[in-house]
């Protein structure tokens, strides 16, 4: 596949600090694109060159007991495009066949090359949560891709969204894309809603106030730990609250399909900005500033 435009992650970032090391050098990071088939390989039946797909960088063999059964996530060979295998920052890039699907004809190619792993990250977690329309959603650390994908499923799905951030211009740009209203991430206690679920990828920083925030019954989805891998729980909060605390990574092939079917005019991408992939290491301090609201995206050599 002809890579056309590609997105940003904070993988990115860890990566290049080897975190995890990689399996082989050289290694081209990059975990989302969409772009043009160039070729196919043998027995390729689903697409022929000239396609204009999108990548799900969630990979898997599709043959062991768990793909069979819709749980890819489960698969004994998963991994991320990007991570465990090799990327999309290049001029090309090679999947397997059931890894693609069709760029939606209205969407941009920087929509449709960064939306794949946080968008699939953040509706796998609010499935998981059972996020109902009329329900209260918190979205922690407004801004991120995993939480601007949250807000916006939020919405699309029909609940109350509220977020938070550390930064005021965040916290504007939140409730001008549709948040009720946005909360300073500092400080002690709960955020001043009480939420149905919460969606927290910053870990330890945010931890306790966001456990806080549920009201009883509340689930806290946690995809993350950017902020920090270790927090600790009250248990009797837990249990007399009778919270939900709930551990979630990226999605299966039909969860992808699902969420994909959403963007066109339905699901807003949230870009941030667009750099020239020749300028990859401005857009790595971009991303690594945490100025940014939605997604850094690369545009590709035509």
């Amino acid at each position: 596949m002809r890579v056309a435009a590609s997105g940003l992650n904070h993988l990115d970032l860890w990566l290049r600090q080897g975190q995890p090391r990689p399996r082989q050098l050289p290694m081209v990071p990059g975990c989302d694109a969409a772009g043009v088939v160039a070729a196919v390989g043998e027995g390729v039946s689903a697409w022929q060159p000239g396609d204009e797909v999108v990548v799900n960088p969630s990979l898997a063999c599709g043959r062991c007991p768990q793909c069979l059964a819709d749980r890819s996530v489960f698969c004994p060979q998963w991994g991320i495009m990007g991570e465990h295998y090799w990327g999309s920052h290049g001029q090309w890039v090679v999947v397997g066949e059931a890894n693609l699907v069709a760029k939606p004809p209205a969407s941009s190619w920087e929509e449709a090359g960064s939306y794949g792993l946080c968008g699939l990250t953040a509706y796998r977690m609010l499935r998981r949560a059972r996020l109902a329309a009329g329900e209260t959603l918190l979205v922690v650390g407004a801004g991120g891709g995993v939480s601007s994908a949250a807000l916006m499923l939020g919405l699309r799905m029909g609940a109350r969204v509220f977020a938070t951030s550390r930064q005021a211009g965040k916290r504007q740009r939140a409730v001008a894309l549709g948040a009720e209203e946005a909360f300073a991430s500092e400080g002690e206690g709960p955020f001043p809603v009480q939420a149905d679920v919460v969606v927290d990828s910053a870990g330890a920083p945010t931890w306790e106030r966001s456990v806080r925030s549920l009201r009883p019954g509340g689930r806290l989805a946690v995809c993350g730990a950017t902020g920090g891998g270790r927090a600790q729980l009250n248990l009797p909060r837990l249990f007399f609250g009778q919270h939900e605390v709930i551990g979630s990574t990226m999605g299966t092939f039909r969860e992808f399909a699902e969420m994909t079917s959403l963007l066109p005019g339905r699901l807003p991408v949230v870009v941030d900005a667009v750099f020239d992939l020749a300028d990859y290491p401005a857009a790595l301090s971009r991303l690594q500033s945490g100025a940014q609201f939605g997604k850094v995206v690369l545009r590709h050599p035509a």
